[in-house]
C-alpha cells in the first residue's frame, strides 16, 4: 500500500491545481465542454475526470414568450414541476411549464384589502409542499404569500423581538418553507443565523446560527473596549447565509461564505444543529486547491444549494463558477462548471436548481437559466451513489466497475465498491479495494473483520491444536521429570 501511495503522490497532477483555478476556460474538444472537469484524490491533489454534466442549452424570457429576465436573482421547481423565477429587476415572479418552453403565468401584482399591491425587487422565491408560493419582497422588507396563481394569502413583516439588535433591518433575500410550514429566511446584514417564522407568520428566533471563533486577542481586546467598539464585533463572524432548501424530512441546507474553504454549507436538522458528514478529506467547502491571489484566487464563494434527492445536493460557486455535488456522507462526486464566454459557462452564477437530474443555473450576467444534462458518466455516478442511498450496494458494484472503465483511477468508485462488498461481509475483496481508494479507515475496518472471521472460521482449528500442545507439553515434563529421577538413583545427579 505504501508503493501504491507513492505511485499516486509522484503522478498527481499537481500543475493541474493552478490550471483550473483561473477562468474564463477554453474548451477541450474530447469532452466538448467549455470548462475543466475534476476531483480531488487522497493527497488532495487535483486529478482530471472525465466530464459529469455537458451544457444543454439556455433559456431566456424571450424563449418563453415575455420580455428579457432583467438581474434575476432566484428560481424554485415546485411539485407539479413549474419553474418560477424571481424576475428582480423586472419586479415580477415568471411561472414557465416543466420544460422551459413557455410561460405559464407572470405575477407581478396581488390584491389585497381591496387595493392593487405590487412587488418590489423581489430577490428569492420557493413554492412549499402545500402548493403555496413565497417570495422574498426584498425592498418592502416582507415576505409575501400567495396562492400559485398569485391570489393573496399573508405577509409576513419585519419581526420584532428583543434578541434584534436595535438597528436591525429586515432586509429578505432568500426563502425556503418546511413541511410544518415554518418559514426561513435569509435577510442582508443578519450574521446571527436564519430567521425562523412559525406556520402564523411568527417571529421565533434564529436559527443554525454559525458559532463564532474568538482569538485571545480577541477576548482580551474587548475586556478592555468601549461599549461602541464590543457592537462591532459583528464584523468578527465569519459569514452570512447565501443560500438555503429543504428535503423532504425537513432537513435545511444553508450556504454560506466560508473564509477559509472548508465548509460552506450545513444540514441543520429541526434543532438548529448542523449534523452534515464532511467525507474522507473533512472538505465541504468546494475546490481544496487554488490560487492565493488574483481575480480568482481564494476559496469558493457558495451562493446556493440544491437539495437533488437521494441524499446528494450540488453547491455553485460564483467566483470560479463551478458547481460540487456532494453525496450524503460528503463524498465529493464530481465538479464542473466554468466563468468565461463559451456557451456553457457564466458570468455572474446565483441560483441553483435540479429537475431530477438536471441541473439548472440561474445567471444574473446573462439574465438566462443554464441547463446542463447528465454524461454517461455522470448517470453512472448518480444511479451508484443512489443504489447505496436506498441500501442496494450489490447493483451499485456494477455502476462502480463501469465507471472505473471510464476514469480507472477513480477513488470514488473504488470506495464504493469495496463498501458493497464490505456490507456483503467479502472482507478481502473489500480490502483490495479500499487500498487501492487510498480509504485507510473502511481499509482498518475491512482488515479488523477479515482477522476476526480468519480466526472464527479456524477457531476449531486453534483451539485443538492449543490442546494438543498441552498434552504434549505435559507428557514430555512427566517424562523429563521420570528420566531426571532414574539418574538420581543411579547416582548420576
Amino acid at each position: 500500500m505504501k508503493k501504491l501511495k507513492s505511485i499516486k503522490r509522484i503522478f498527481g497532477v499537481l500543475a493541474l491545481a493552478a490550471a483550473v483555478a483561473f477562468t474564463p476556460m477554453t474548451a477541450r474538444a474530447e469532452d466538448d465542454v467549455p470548462y475543466d472537469t475534476y476531483n480531488y484524490n487522497y493527497w488532495k491533489d487535483i486529478v482530471k475526470t472525465p466530464a459529469a454534466y455537458t451544457p444543454d442549452g439556455n433559456v431566456t424570457g424571450q424563449d418563453v414568450g415575455t420580455d428579457a429576465f432583467k438581474e434575476p436573482q432566484d428560481m424554485c421547481i415546485s411539485d407539479a414541476g413549474e419553474v418560477y423565477v424571481a424576475d428582480t429587476g423586472n419586479n415580477r415572479i415568471v411561472v414557465m411549464d416543466n420544460k422551459m418552453t413557455k410561460v405559464n403565468r407572470i405575477i407581478d401584482s396581488f390584491m389585497r384589502d381591496g387595493q392593487e399591491d405590487h412587488f418590489s425587487a423581489p430577490y428569492g422565491v420557493c413554492v412549499s409542499e402545500n402548493n403555496h408560493l413565497y417570495v422574498a419582497d426584498s425592498n418592502n422588507a416582507r415576505i409575501v404569500e400567495l396562492t400559485p396563481e398569485g391570489e393573496f394569502i399573508k405577509l409576513v413583516n419585519e419581526p420584532k423581538s428583543e434578541i434584534l439588535e436595535e438597528n436591525f433591518v429586515f432586509i429578505p433575500l432568500k426563502v425556503t418553507v418546511d413541511y410544518a410550514d415554518r418559514i426561513y429566511v435569509i435577510s442582508k446584514g443578519a450574521f446571527e443565523g436564519i430567521l425562523l417564522f412559525e406556520s402564523d407568520g411568527e417571529f421565533s428566533g434564529y436559527f443554525g446560527t454559525i458559532p463564532v471563533k474568538i482569538s485571545v486577542w480577541d477576548k482580551f481586546w474587548r475586556r478592555f473596549a468601549s461599549k461602541e467598539e464590543r457592537s462591532n464585533t459583528q464584523l468578527y463572524i465569519p459569514t452570512e447565509f447565501t443560500g438555503i432548501d429543504v428535503d423532504s424530512g425537513g432537513f435545511i441546507y444553508a450556504s454560506n461564505i466560508d473564509s477559509e474553504g472548508k465548509q460552506a454549507v450545513r444540514r441543520l436538522n429541526p434543532q438548529g444543529k448542523d449534523v452534515i458528514q464532511k467525507g474522507e478529506n473533512g472538505n465541504v467547502g468546494g475546490d481544496i486547491r487554488t490560487a492565493k491571489y488574483g481575480e480568482y484566487g481564494g476559496p469558493s464563494e457558495i451562493v446556493d444549494v440544491v437539495y437533488r434527492g437521494q441524499g446528494k445536493y450540488s453547491l455553485l460557486d460564483r467566483k470560479r463558477g463551478r458547481i460540487f455535488t456532494y453525496d450524503k456522507e460528503g463524498n465529493l462526486l464530481y465538479i464542473f462548471g466554468g466563468i468565461g464566454l463559451q456557451k456553457g459557462t457564466f458570468q455572474t452564477p446565483v441560483a441553483i436548481e435540479a429537475i431530477d437530474d438536471e441541473i439548472l443555473v440561474l445567471d444574473a450576467g446573462r439574465n438566462s437559466i443554464l441547463k446542463f444534462r447528465e454524461t454517461n458518466y455522470g448517470v453512472l455516478i448518480n444511479d451508484a451513489v443512489g443504489l447505496r442511498y436506498e441500501g442496494d450496494e450489490t447493483q451499485a458494484i456494477d455502476k462502480w466497475q463501469k465507471v472505473l472503465e471510464l476514469d480507472q483511477n477513480n477513488e470514488l468508485a473504488n470506495n464504493g465498491i469495496g463498501k458493497a462488498y464490505l456490507t456483503s461481509g467479502d472482507n478481502k475483496t473489500a480490502m483490495h479495494y479500499f487500498e487501492l481508494g487510498m480509504n485507510k479507515k473502511y481499509y482498518s475496518i475491512a482488515y479488523k473483520r477479515y482477522r476476526n472471521q480468519i480466526l472464527a472460521d479456524n477457531l476449531t482449528w486453534i483451539l485443538s491444536g492449543i490442546i494438543v500442545l498441552i498434552v504434549a507439553l505435559v507428557i514430555w515434563t512427566k517424562w523429563r521429570n521420570k528420566k531426571k529421577g532414574k539418574k538420581r538413583e543411579e547416582g548420576l545427579l
